[in-house]
């Protein structure tokens, strides 16, 4: 019974870890990509218990939103996805708190990622 128990956990620890190196891939794929778009801000936000969010956004040499990637979820299931509804808007009309009025984990990751370092 012991022996099964811990048969299990170590799959269990496996799959987590075979996940895990799925999903970065992917989103370093997804992010590579990004780059390619613009300059990146990158924003993340959540806790241990809360969902875990990373934003990015790529602006041109206008300072308009080129494109957009956002990851959003408490597990390895997570995906990468677009915000459609952002791209082609000016950096000085991008507001958190408009944007994702009923999301804060969404709205200060965004806030995050208009404070780009360069």
């Amino acid at each position: 019974m012991v022996s099964s128990l811990i048969t299990l956990a170590a799959i269990a620890w496996l799959c987590q870890i075979a996940f895990g190196g799925w999903q970065i891939r992917q989103f370093n794929r997804a992010f590579d990509a990004l780059c390619q778009k613009g300059r990146v801000g990158v924003g993340r936000a959540g806790g241990r218990f809360k969902p875990r969010v990373v934003l990015a956004v790529a602006f041109d040499k206008n300072d308009r939103v080129s494109d957009t990637l956002l990851m959003r979820g408490l597990t390895v299931f997570a995906r990468p996805a677009k915000i459609n509804q952002l791209i082609g808007l000016p950096r000085q009309e991008l507001e958190p708190d408009v944007i994702f009025p009923h999301d804060p984990g969404c709205r200060n990751a965004l806030s995050l990622a208009l404070k780009m370092k360069h």
